[in-house]
């Protein structure tokens, strides 16, 4: 069982993994707005997978013995100047989330809660990705400097990104 003050946390990051969502939903209608289907695509996946990273601290909470409360969600940025911008604030924000995930850990082992330490675990090394992805799209654009050619070209490629299953 967790104590009252990491179950809490726990749920703070709940929430934070659907405002996540919800963020990058909003990035995702930038990118359609603008003809980029394939970064919407992106986007959209991203969100997806956040609400599954949401999912797995709801049924870890419950697991522990926790009781999950939905907290309300501010309003994302909507507005973007370029492709470029969009990546800025998604590899900043992937950063914060790590940071989240790192307290928590943090706590996690303060309280030598193995079952929480091992619960985390998977979302350490998923941050891992996470953050390279974004980084690795914000540099290749960089790289681009608005080359059409190349923007078609990653436009088209992230288009096939798909939901993969989490373990």
């Amino acid at each position: 069982m967790a104590s009252e003050k990491l179950l809490k946390e726990l749920n703070n990051q709940f929430n934070f993994e659907l405002l996540s969502g919800y963020y990058y939903m909003a990035m995702a209608a930038y990118c359609a707005s603008e003809d980029y289907d394939g970064f919407a695509n992106f986007f959209i996946v991203q969100a997806q997978e956040e609400y599954t990273h949401a999912m797995k601290f709801f049924d870890f909470i419950n697991d522990m013995g926790g009781r999950v409360t939905t907290l309300a969600m501010e309003e994302p940025k909507n507005e973007y100047e370029s492709l470029i911008e969009v990546f800025e604030k998604a590899l900043s924000h992937e950063r914060l989330v790590t940071s989240k995930i790192y307290k928590l850990m943090d706590m996690a082992k303060e309280e030598k809660n193995h079952a929480s330490i091992s619960f985390l675990q998977w979302f350490v090394d998923e941050q891992l990705e996470e953050e390279n992805s974004m980084d690795s799209i914000l540099k290749n654009l960089k790289r681009m400097d608005g080359n059409f050619q190349g923007i078609y070209l990653l436009d088209k490629e992230l288009a096939t990104r798909t939901l993969q299953p989490v373990e």
